[in-house]
């Protein structure tokens, strides 16, 4: 028989039971929450997200900041590491090309394969570009085959398994060039061509706006004309299989809770359709807008399908 005392013991464990989760999970944020790009500070990736961070800081009063992980010309694969590596709380938030969720899993890291992010949205297309010094004797990319057919060309790029480095040796084959050697770098800006170091380059069109005047454009790495240089075709144009975008999103840990994504994700919409990230875009050339978390995945299975075409294609 159950005596009163008895019952008030487990009455009392039952409530402590049911109090525990209350009291065990805070509510998201807390504590400070970091950004991590894998590029060095500069570029669109990292001013657009350094909005995000700061309008995130703006609306749940914690610390919220950039981390830059550059790759050392090997990519955003470190960077993306360090991210797989943090626990799946939403207080380590990625901010990642194309790139991290199609080449991550393929190329033999085994923190990124099986991919273990998922996408919380895409919010910019690069206006990505392949360009020359102003005294290159060749203006076009037809120019450039001709010329390389006959003369060395150093390409610089930010990494050989890169989209947009797989895009520009797949344009090289079909128009039956080579570059006589070709660097991965951090940073490809003015003054990578000013400096020698190569020869043409693919880079973001932010990087080389400084010096625009004193660069040709030879093409546009994306799926429609950059409205700066609405003169010079795409890739996709010159050699149509080769239509793709580089672009960039926020990912997470695949077991971040449902309700943390949400938070993070009402933040981030609302700073890229913000009037000073519109501006951004008018003055750059890049797309700046929202695509939720279903559209970006079929996107990376898009991608992945068109990727594999390029790569066998350079086989």
């Amino acid at each position: 028989m159950t005596t009163f005392k008895q019952s008030v013991i487990v009455a009392c464990a039952t409530v402590a039971l049911l109090a525990a989760p209350l009291v065990a999970v805070a509510d998201y944020p807390e504590k400070p929450v970091s950004f991590v790009v894998p590029w060095p500070p500069g570029d669109l990736e990292d001013v657009i997200t350094r909005m995000i961070a700061e309008d995130f800081q703006e609306k749940y009063g914690v610390p919220a900041a950039v981390v830059n992980k550059p790759g050392g010309g090997g990519g955003p694969f470190p960077g993306a590491v360090e991210v797989a590596n943090s626990p799946a709380d939403g207080y380590t938030i990625g901010s990642f090309i194309v790139a991290v969720p199609v080449v991550g899993p393929n190329i033999g890291i085994p923190e990124l394969s099986p991919n273990p992010f998922e996408p919380l949205g895409a919010f910019l297309t690069y206006p990505f570009v392949i360009v020359a010094g102003k005294d290159a004797p060749y203006d076009d990319i037809d120019g450039l085959a001709a010329h390389a057919q006959k003369n060395e060309v150093v390409l610089g790029h930010f990494g050989a398994p890169l989209i947009p480095t797989k895009v520009t040796f797949a344009l090289a084959k079909a128009k039956g060039y080579s570059y006589s050697a070709e660097a991965a770098f951090d940073m490809l800006d003015c003054n990578s061509l000013a400096s020698g170091d190569v020869d043409v380059m693919n880079t973001t069109l932010q990087l080389v706006l400084p010096c625009i005047d004193e660069v040709k454009v030879l093409a546009s790495v994306g799926e429609e004309r950059i409205s700066l240089t609405p003169n010079t075709p795409t890739v996709g144009e010159v050699v149509p299989e080769l239509s793709m975008s580089l672009w960039n999103g926020l990912f997470v840990h695949k077991d971040t809770p449902a309700d943390v994504r949400a938070k993070i994700i009402e933040v981030a919409k609302a700073t890229v359709t913000s009037e000073r990230a519109q501006k951004l875009a008018s003055e750059t050339g890049a797309l700046i807008y929202w695509q939720d978390a279903e559209k970006t995945t079929a996107r990376i299975v898009e991608d992945t399908a068109t990727l594999g075409a390029i790569n066998e294609a350079l086989q």
